[in-house]
């Protein structure tokens, strides 16, 4: 059973669309990677499928049982956020906040949650460290640490390696793919797509036109594409 599916789905604001007619679904252990031109609608959607923004038309269904704060998310970072004034711990933490409930506290199982991710993301030494004088390539394994506190099945990235080295941005596909590989669902929005397709079990390109399938089939709709020119 599918995890999302999306049925006729548009999306828009102010009343104008950017894109319509989306149709699409993403099973367990699938690693979805969102391609298209800038302003296409890939943050859009994204947002919408997180419940932060109302489509114009059509539907999302969650199914397999998949619960709104079982989903993480990390999403591009400002430059006002890279200077946030707290521990890493913390940071990591308020990536439970969804399952204190009305509790002003976390428990303990909430705060083995944050060192287990930690660790998972290679951070450990650095949980007393104030997160704004880490390195950008730190700092998005915080946030990816944060965001795995809230994923119990999903994990959303929003362009998870923009304005990251090459060696740091390698790091991080090998950590998105272990983290998929160990079962978490991945839907990536991502402007690189030759990496995007090393591991991406479906692609969908909205923009000018829509494909959504497996990465196999994409390949071979470029293929025919560039035959064709």
């Amino acid at each position: 059973m599918a995890q999302i599916k999306v049925e006729n789905l548009t999306l828009g604001y102010d009343g104008h669309a950017i894109v319509e007619g989306l149709n699409f679904s993403v099973n367990t252990g699938d690693y979805l990677c969102i391609v298209g031109e800038n302003g296409s609608g890939k943050t859009t959607l994204m947002k919408t499928l997180l419940r932060l923004r109302q489509p114009m038309g059509g539907r999302i269904v969650m199914g397999d049982g998949v619960k709104e704060n079982e989903i993480g998310y990390l999403p591009q970072q400002s430059e006002m956020q890279k200077d946030f004034p707290a521990s890493v711990t913390e940071i990591v933490l308020s990536g439970c906040q969804g399952r204190c409930g009305l509790r002003p506290f976390y428990n303990q199982e909430e705060k083995n949650k944050a060192a287990d991710a930690m660790e998972k993301m290679g951070i450990t030494a650095l949980a007393k460290r104030c997160y704004r004088e880490l390195s950008g390539g730190q700092q998005q394994r915080v946030l990816l640490a944060r965001a795995l506190c809230a994923a119990q099945k999903i994990l959303l990235l929003d362009e998870p390696v923009s304005g990251l080295d090459p060696l740091v941005t390698a790091d991080m596909y090998d950590l998105i793919r272990r983290l998929n590989r160990s079962g978490i669902t991945i839907i990536m929005i991502s402007h690189d797509i030759s990496a995007a397709l090393k591991d991406a079990s479906h692609i969908l390109h909205i923009g000018g036109s829509v494909f959504f399938g497996t990465k196999e089939a994409y390949l071979e709709k470029i293929r025919k594409e560039r035959e064709a020119e």
